[in-house]
């Protein structure tokens, strides 16, 4: 059985920062891609960041330079580090995982939820002034 827990989510002020897990079980995450995904209520859910096997990342334009994806293979952990969060960052973040054999190059399809094969539950994070 494969697995994948978010934490970290927490309620934050305007410009504070968070960093998010994703902690994978049942399998070696070494091999996989790694996505962020987060939706806002009433709200579409939006990809953040993808990650691939070599540490080659894309991230959507609102988060660029205020957002990290990376992992720690040896923990078998995903990561999002968040700074300067913005009112407009609230909403619950979700990690994905997709294998992959080799290392392609990360296709723009990565930030269509449908290219994912797994999901975790979810962890809320909230901004507030």
């Amino acid at each position: 059985q494969l697995k994948l827990v978010e934490s970290g989510g927490a309620l934050v002020q305007r410009g504070g920062s968070l960093r998010l897990s994703c902690v994978a079980s049942g399998f070696t995450l070494d091999n996989y891609a790694i996505g962020w995904f987060r939706q806002a209520p009433g709200k579409e859910r939006e990809a953040i960041s993808c990650l691939n096997v070599d540490s080659d990342t894309k991230y959507r334009d609102s988060v660029k330079g205020r957002f990290t994806i990376f992992r720690d293979n040896a923990k078998n952990t995903a990561y999002l580090q968040m700074n300067s969060l913005k009112f407009g960052d609230t909403g619950t973040y979700f990690c994905a995982v997709r294998m992959l054999i080799g290392v392609p190059p990360l296709p723009d399809m990565c930030f269509d939820e449908g290219w994912w094969h797994y999901w975790g539950q979810g962890t809320q994070v909230t901004v507030s002034a």
